[in-house]
């Protein structure tokens, strides 16, 4: 039963109850029972004030309270002169300003944030309570690869791709850094937010590629700097001694010598060689700057293969040629670019035991050529590596080769790829801008 009820219903019990006292009791002295009525009356008429005094302030109280409900914080209310309900109404009007004084000010803050995670250069992912992806930004788009569509909604951990199969091995808080393609790599962090007092997690992608790149040939470039001026240091006098020798053809007017003339020669060649040697990483430190010009991709191919072909053809390794009708232009350093085309090839032509196959693809319309062999493949462990400075998969190499492929396509802004698609099937890919 309401309040009001119950307050009407009680002055109305009192003043019968009050009515039916005075019949009995003022029933012979007429005049006492007028007076008595008209006391009741008024009785009545003040109750009926009361009422509208206090009721008046909780009808006011409801209306606030339904506003509030409403999340409409714009109402408020007049004073009436009346010292409780002005106090009441005070009240309620400073709470109404603060509160939607509160409501601006986390909706500005939730549009900055809104904003701060749509600009970001870092990859954002949000769950929601059952680790299902809530919200993402157009960067961790990009890192990905993916759509909106093929990611919204989807639990985290299910979802095929090597970024995010990596995820559901870190633990709030953890962060890890990796390769996926051997040239990029990537930071992932998982942490967590309380929303209404359980846990949300969120992951951040962030893309080092640039930074480690730049930290790594600083150091590299030092390292090779310095064996560089080592080794010139000391092959130089040493070649100059070893030729001043074999020049003086005193040392040698008899035969008694001549194994310790061939032991100095065969001295002299391989400081040549290890000169040679110490020049190639120097070239991967001194590359130079591209020097782009418009260059037909199709006939640097086929001058490629002519100059492969021989060598290849000793291992019993074909090429096959499968080139657009049209040319194929690309801007490009044309010496630097034939470069990288002969260190795949090449690579290609070692990763294959006994017969095998390379093929030369180009996809115009793509913008993307694809270089494809059918040798051994790369193992899993290894593919991080390939093209690290000094890392080889090969006995005597110096692993400076693919390194080598990596500059010279970053300086050219060329996205590229190496990976085993299938046993026998691994595909260098390159996509021109």
């Amino acid at each position: 039963m309401k309040l009001r009820t119950k307050y009407i219903l009680f002055v109305v019990i009192i003043h019968l109850v009050t009515l039916t006292l005075t019949w009995f009791i003022f029933n012979e002295k007429r005049i006492w029972f007028i007076v008595s009525e008209v006391f009741v009356i008024i009785s009545m008429v003040i109750a009926w004030q009361l009422y509208i005094q206090l009721l008046r302030p909780l009808k006011t109280l409801m209306q606030g309270v339904e506003a509030i409900k409403d999340r409409d914080f714009n109402v408020k209310f007049l004073t009436t002169g009346k010292l409780e309900m002005d106090q009441l109404i005070g009240v309620y009007n400073q709470m109404m300003d603060e509160l939607r004084t509160e409501r601006t000010r986390q909706e500005q803050q939730h549009f900055f944030l809104e904003k701060l995670i749509f600009t970001s250069p870092t990859g954002i992912i949000i769950l929601d309570y059952d680790d299902n992806v809530q919200q993402v930004n157009p960067k961790a788009l990009e890192l990905l690869g993916l759509g909106t569509e093929d990611i919204l909604k989807y639990p985290v951990d299910r979802l095929e791709h090597p970024l995010l199969q990596q995820i559901k091995k870190l633990a709030s808080g953890e962060s890890r850094v990796l390769k996926t393609d051997g040239t990029t790599t990537y930071k992932l962090q998982k942490s967590h937010f309380v929303d209404r007092g359980f846990q949300r997690h969120f992951i951040m992608i962030e893309d080092l590629t640039t930074e480690i790149l730049a930290a790594e040939k600083n150091v590299y470039g030092k390292v090779i700097r310095l064996m560089a001026h080592e080794v010139n240091n000391t092959v130089g006098p040493v070649n100059s001694i070893l030729q001043s020798a074999l020049k003086n053809d005193k040392l040698w007017a008899t035969h008694q010598f001549d194994n310790l003339k061939d032991a100095l020669q065969v001295a002299m060649d391989r400081n040549q060689n290890l000169n040679l040697f110490m020049r190639n990483f120097a070239d991967l430190v001194k590359l130079p700057t591209p020097n782009k010009k418009p260059v037909d991709l199709h006939q640097m191919l086929t001058s490629v293969v002519k100059l492969m072909e021989i060598k290849a053809g000793e291992k019993e390794v074909e090429f096959k040629l499968d080139l657009a009708d049209a040319p194929f232009i690309i801007s490009a350093d044309e010496q630097q670019m034939e470069q990288v085309l002969i260190n795949i090839v090449k690579n290609a032509t070692e990763a294959i035991e006994g017969q095998g196959v390379i093929s030369l693809i180009t996809l115009p319309a793509k913008r993307t050529m694809i270089i494809s062999d059918t040798g051994t493949g790369i193992d899993d462990e290894l593919a991080a590596n390939l093209f690290s400075p000094f890392f080889s998969t090969k006995k005597d190499g110096q692993g400076i080769g693919l390194t080598l492929v990596r500059e010279i396509l970053i300086n050219h802004d060329f996205d590229f790829t190496l990976k085993t698609i299938t046993p026998k099937k691994t595909d260098f890919t390159i996509m021109f801008n």
